[in-house]
């Protein structure tokens, strides 16, 4: 007996060590995908590969491909390189020319972002960002017309009207001489404009901080150690094997919540034929139609639905990620707008005196014409964004093998790659001094002097932001609204330097973005 279990102990203990060793033989061959395709990289960790602080929490991510951008930069890596997440190869690009290859000339070879998509267990992540290939492409045409600058006009009073919300916090901070957190404020302005123009409904936010939309919004960018590992899954597993095991990215409240309230939203509206300016009644027009009109019914004469209509899921998806994308990269930059005018007086006060020389030739009112001729407040935005992107990479997919150009390196089918914006935009050979704060980097002299694909904070090509124009056009409202009534202060409050989030998908400050306000007469 004692012979046969020596004997089993022994097979045992061959059999996990073989095991090991393949599984280590595995890992280094898996560690070792850009040397042989003969692309440049650093030397990845086991098991984190170039991304340990991310994966450990130290790091967000874009904070972690910045570092990366600097490092391969400094290594005088200047076309491309390697990166692993985890054991996972990413083709990390560096090159503006060669960014502009595959987000605009070459986009045939990455149509996908890459993102997690499961239309069936996790309904919410059939929007348009994460849709692929020809789903993507019909839903960008059905959509496109949405966002025209005449519908940004037809949208327009809906920011308006928020403004007024936001004017009386502002007011009570200013008379009680209190420091407000404008990241919270800013965000619960924008979740009412979405609210509002997205789903026609009044979300409160401004007068409730708790208020239901509010308090979704904020759980979808909150993301604990469990959400960080589907992050990484996302990226790291196939996606065939992730949708056979049923594998959810949205969390089950979120998902009740909205898929709840896009249905209510639209069982009333076509229950009572209800026609409101906004982006829902452009979906319900997609839903029942399959094409926007401007004849503001819902259905078409003979009440007949288009062959390419949205399906409820399919409506309620786009409805989501119009709500998410539109509050917080708005409210995050206006907060950094904010944060920056504060350290800038001179910019602020320049920036103040545009605004009310435009308004005064506007009878003083807020209007979307006189919005659109604030250019100083377009670079003053921009070089916001140059500094501070909410997103500070771009994902994309190769969908077919792809010969970079000048080489004979291919990038095979199914690689992932990211593009660090946060990196291109604080390059000081592109921007010099890239940690002050100047508005005048956007003059049309200094950008025709930059090579393009330098400042992508909404990314370029087929794929760029659908709404950009909106995202803009709310921020432009919130700092006219804030600048022509009150000077603003940085608080001490605030702590300085900037500590970042590490615990949300989207950049923002650690503890709040504190200020205090005086008003202006």
């Amino acid at each position: 007996m004692s012979v046969l279990t020596e004997s089993i102990a022994f097979e045992a203990i061959a059999v996990l060590t073989t095991t090991i060793v393949i599984i280590i033989a595995w890992c280094k061959w898996q560690l070792s995908y850009w040397e042989r395709m003969g692309v440049p990289t650093l030397t990845p960790t086991f098991p984190f590969g170039n991304t340990q602080d991310f994966i450990l929490g130290r790091k967000s991510f874009g904070e972690q491909t910045r570092d990366l951008y600097r490092a391969l930069k400094d290594k005088g890596y200047r076309k491309h390189a390697g990166i692993y997440l985890g054991l996972k190869p990413f083709y990390y690009v560096i090159d503006p020319d060669l960014i502009k290859q595959i987000l605009q000339k070459d986009f045939q070879h990455f149509v996908n972002h890459g993102n997690y998509l499961n239309e069936k267990d996790d309904p919410l992540t059939g929007n348009l960002f994460s849709l692929e290939d020809t789903k993507w492409r019909n839903m960008r045409v059905k959509l496109t017309p949405t966002f025209t600058s005449g519908k940004m006009k037809m949208m327009f009073q809906t920011l308006a009207d928020c403004t007024v919300g936001l004017k009386e916090i502002m007011d009570a901070s200013a008379t009680n001489r209190t420091s407000v957190n404008i990241k919270e404020i800013l965000g619960r302005f924008t979740t009412d404009i979405i609210g509002s123009a997205a789903f026609g409904l009044e979300c409160n936010s401004l007068k409730d901080p708790n208020a239901p939309f509010r308090k979704y919004g904020r759980r979808v960018f909150e993301i604990n150690k469990i959400d960080r590992l589907k992050f990484m899954l996302q990226f790291m597993v196939p996606h065939n094997i992730l949708r056979a095991l049923k594998f959810r990215i949205t969390k089950a409240d979120v998902e009740k919540f909205f898929m709840k309230a896009v249905k209510d939203t639209v069982d009333y509206r076509e229950k009572n034929n209800i026609y409101r300016k906004d982006f829902m009644h452009l979906l319900l027009q997609l839903k029942n139609r399959g094409a926007v009109a401007d004849d503001g019914k819902i259905t078409d004469d003979h009440g007949n639905t288009a062959q390419a209509a949205l399906t409820m899921n399919e409506l309620s998806a786009q409805a989501f990620v119009f709500f998410l994308a539109g509050f917080e990269t708005s409210s995050t930059t206006m907060t950094f707008a904010l944060y920056e005018l504060a350290r800038n007086s001179d910019v602020q006060e320049k920036l103040r005196q545009e605004i009310n020389t435009v308004l005064e030739k506007h009878n003083n009112e807020l209007t979307y014409e006189g919005i659109m001729e604030m250019t100083y407040m377009d670079k003053v935005l921009n070089e916001t964004l140059r500094k501070h992107p909410p997103v500070p990479f771009l994902p994309r997919k190769c969908t077919k093998d792809y010969t970079v150009p000048h080489t004979s390196i291919v990038i095979e089918k199914g690689t992932s790659v990211t593009i660090p914006v946060l990196g291109l935009h604080m390059d000081p050979e592109y921007y010099p001094a890239p940690e002050r704060f100047d508005p005048e980097r956007f003059s049309e002299e200094n950008k025709n002097s930059r090579p393009a694909f330098t400042w992508i904070p909404f990314g370029e090509g087929p794929r760029v932001c659908i709404g950009l124009r909106f995202g803009l056009l709310q921020s432009k409202v919130g700092l006219t609204t804030l600048l022509r009534n009150y000077n603003i202060k940085l608080s001490s409050k605030t702590t300085l330097p900037l500590q970042l989030d590490k615990n949300t998908l989207i950049r923002t400050v650690f503890g709040g973005m504190w200020i205090d306000v005086e008003k202006i007469n």
